[in-house]
């Protein structure tokens, strides 16, 4: 088969297409024809070396990628049979593989696609979907809040939105350009702010004080959210891409940090109500990046210089493609 293989860390040019062996599932697996996996920013900070999340790093030579769709064509001993030919998506852990044509996983972490939810959709879903399903357990939206969510166009951040929607808040996008404020609008932002425009803030002024920030940015990004701020408002905090993660001291209006090993007992649930809300239409991840199994590196590019909208996916053949 083909697999994007990185053999040391580094640049994005790291990852290259490779022929090897095709892999075997083994007792209680199922393999996958991969249709469709998902790219994440921390699998760019794996790939460099800099971060690995909760995992450990990983050995090298690896291929990278943790989440797949595609078509069980094969079981290994013990797997029930009846999972040939099936359409299905599954994450894979620390094990990582997903950058290729074939992966393999344990049955116990596949879900069968409903006939409506495409490779695409699917992959976003398992993955990004269940963080935006935890964080937004989290902040507990209300009709009344007025949220603030940062990285607005990117995989979560519409994510994020739709939740907002849904509860009957109003939602401030932020987020770098026209394209990106019209992607936000589109999944339920009341408002669009060009988070790089130099007076941002003070348009940012110009609305309601905030009651409820969602912010994967911090850096002054995230102070200045935070000092709009209003007494008994709080700031969900899931990450800091600007490299500069804020310290704030004000118990009236609190920090919550989405704790990844804190849910880690609930990704199951996590994962079946994300897929759930992906195909009744409530909560669709927008997938606005696909990329070649090839171009990978691209793929990556995309992510770390912010150019990518929506999730990132790569896609084995044009049928993953929608």
């Amino acid at each position: 088969m083909l697999a994007i293989r990185q053999h040391e860390f580094g640049p994005a040019d790291v990852l290259r297409l490779e022929e090897v062996p095709d892999p075997e599932p083994g007792p209680g697996e199922i393999r996958i024809a991969v249709e469709a996996a998902g790219v994440h920013l921390l699998d760019t900070a794996i790939r460099a070396g800099t971060a690995f999340g909760a995992m450990p790093p990983p050995e090298l030579p690896m291929t990278p990628g943790r989440e797949v769709a595609g078509i069980v064509d094969r079981v290994g001993p013990g797997a029930d049979a009846a999972w040939l030919a099936r359409r299905v998506v599954a994450h894979l852990g620390p094990a990582s593989g997903g950058y290729a044509e074939l992966a393999v996983v344990s049955a116990t972490r596949a879900y069968e696609l409903p006939a409506n939810l495409d490779a695409v959709t699917a992959v976003a879903a398992i993955g990004t979907g269940r963080t935006a399903m935890a964080i937004l357990d989290l902040a507990e939206i209300k009709p009344t809040d007025v949220v603030a969510v940062t990285s607005a166009a990117g995989g979560l951040g519409v994510l994020l939105l739709q939740g907002a929607r849904n509860a009957g808040a109003r939602a401030i996008a932020l987020a770098g350009g026209a394209e990106k404020l019209a992607v936000a609008a589109r999944y339920g932002a009341t408002t669009g702010i060009d988070y790089r425009a130099p007076d941002w803030p003070t348009r940012l002024a110009e609305e309601p004080p905030l009651t409820l920030v969602l912010d994967a940015v911090g850096g002054e990004v995230g102070r200045v959210l935070y000092d709009r701020l209003a007494p008994g408002g709080r700031l969900v905090r899931y990450g800091w891409t600007s490299g500069e993660q804020n310290s704030y001291d004000d118990p009236q209006r609190p920090v919550l940090d989405l704790d990844g090993p804190s849910i880690m007992d609930r990704l199951a649930e996590l994962e079946q109500r994300s897929l759930a809300a992906a195909a009744d239409g409530s909560l669709v991840p927008h997938v606005g990046s696909v990329f070649p199994l090839a171009e990978a590196a691209a793929a990556h590019r995309a992510l770390e210089t912010r150019a990518s909208i929506g999730k990132v996916v790569l896609v084995t053949t044009s049928e993953g493609a929608r």
